[in-house]
């Protein structure tokens, strides 16, 4: 078997969007390091059921505004 063949795997402790922490173990980042998430099963609609809806329409038309023809 080759040797260092495998990454580190040590513990890190990570951070919810709503403070709770807790440790796991991962290959990512260095030992004791802190994991900050953005998005989590707390406030992702893909497990709270809630609906936001985007407005695409403001976005298309500054979008046009900077890079449409130039009159």
């Amino acid at each position: 078997m080759k040797q260092n063949l495998h990454p580190d795997y040590h513990f890190v402790t990570v951070v919810m969007t709503d403070g709770t922490q807790y440790q796991t173990r991962t290959t990512w980042g260095d030992a004791d390091a802190r994991l900050q998430l953005v998005i989590d099963s707390k406030n992702h609609p893909a497990y709270t059921g809630e609906r936001k809806v985007m407005d695409s329409m403001g976005r298309i038309e500054k979008f046009k505004n900077k890079y449409g023809p130039k009159a």
